[in-house]
Order: structure tokens, then sequence, then C-alpha cells
């Protein structure tokens, strides 16, 4: 369950950290969450529990280094528990990736509600 504040936003993006990170310049702030946003919907789909050790592996490491570009802390935590579970069972790597699916969730409405101000 998502809990969101009265901006819309569902605190999973460190908005201070991001805008530190790139000067304040809210053009390469809204490129970036662009970017992160396409990324996300490329990788996601490879975080096939069944599928090979090293998609899984990889696709998890590469959305972990992305969520901690923008300061999304609890989806980069979740990905590199995801990670690290690379050979895990299967009914694990589902858990997993259904808590990585949460977390990507509410930094997407953080995303939405940011582009929205």
């Amino acid at each position: 369950m998502r809990v969101l504040f009265g901006d819309g936003m569902a605190g999973a993006i460190d908005f201070n950290h991001l805008e530190h990170y790139v000067g304040g310049d809210q053009a390469i702030i809204r490129e970036v969450l662009a970017l992160f946003s396409d990324q996300a919907r490329t990788v996601l789909p490879l975080l096939d529990p069944q599928g090979p050790t090293d998609q899984w592996r990889g696709a998890a490491h590469s959305l972990k280094g992305s969520a901690l570009g923008i300061g999304a802390a609890a989806l980069a935590e979740a990905c590199g528990d995801a990670e690290t579970a690379k050979d895990a069972p299967v009914a694990e790597k589902i858990a997993a990736r259904a808590r990585i699916a949460d977390c990507l969730g509410a930094v997407l409405t953080d995303i939405a509600g940011y582009r929205s101000r």
C-alpha cells in the first residue's frame, strides 16, 4: 500500500539529493527523471524469476545504480537485495520482484508528482 503525502508524492525519492546532485538545474532534473522512467520500463521485464541468472543480476544491478542516482533509496535497497539473491529459489525471486515493482511504483508516483508541479 502506497501512502501519498498532501502533494501527491509517495516520498520514495529524496529530491533534495537529486537537486543537489545536478546543481538545482530543473531541466536536467526533468531529463534525468525521464531517462530513469524509460530505463525502468525496459529493465523491469528483465527481472524474470525464471530467466537466466546473469540477466537477473544485471537488471537488478542496473536499476539499483539508477535508483541511487535519483535518491530512491528503498528501490535501490530492494534491487541490491535482489541482486544478491540471483541464485535464490524462484519463489524468493518472485517476492523480490514484487518488492521492486512496489518500490518502483512509488518512485514513478513521485516522478509524476514532481513533473506536475
